[in-house]
């Protein structure tokens, strides 16, 4: 008898439970994912970007790295608002489709991550990667939903 009565009270909750249904989500995205890129991505990606590489002048080659822990951390920070940016662009009213603008998202998110990893390890040669796999990322997404964004000789 008692097992039936659990048997109830377990259908009843679970039957209350279902008709509740989800509750909205309290996001509230302010911005659009123009104005996203051009006030959040963009610059994030330039810190990137701009943090490694090589410069030849007629004085010699100068190699560009962060130097500082500080220098690091804001490499780093840059890196990890830009992994989470892939997932502001997945929330309604930004998300174009779930499939490819998705995936483009998805690795947003994974790059960032992979450029986090780097600025963390103090590894140049993994962060200028990092960097690398960003720009296919960006150009890969652009390609598809804004060809015209891209600046190509």
């Amino acid at each position: 008898m008692r097992a039936i009565a659990y048997v109830v009270a377990g259908t009843v909750l679970l039957g209350v439970s279902c008709q509740s249904g989800p509750k909205p989500t309290p996001f509230q995205p302010v911005a659009d994912t123009s104005l996203l890129m051009e006030a959040i991505v963009d610059p994030l990606t330039d810190v990137i970007w701009d943090a490694v590489g090589t410069q030849i002048t007629p004085d010699g080659t100068t190699e560009i790295r962060p130097e500082t822990t500080e220098e690091w951390n804001a490499v780093r920070n840059s890196a990890l608002t830009l992994a989470e940016s892939g997932n502001l662009l997945m929330m309604a009213p930004r998300a174009v489709d779930d499939d490819e603008w998705m995936k483009a998202a998805t690795a947003l998110v994974d790059t960032g991550m992979l450029a986090v990893s780097a600025a963390e390890a103090q590894d140049a040669e993994q962060l200028f990667e990092a960097g690398r796999l960003l720009y296919g990322v960006c150009s890969n997404c652009h390609q598809r939903y804004w060809a015209d964004a891209l600046l190509l000789p």
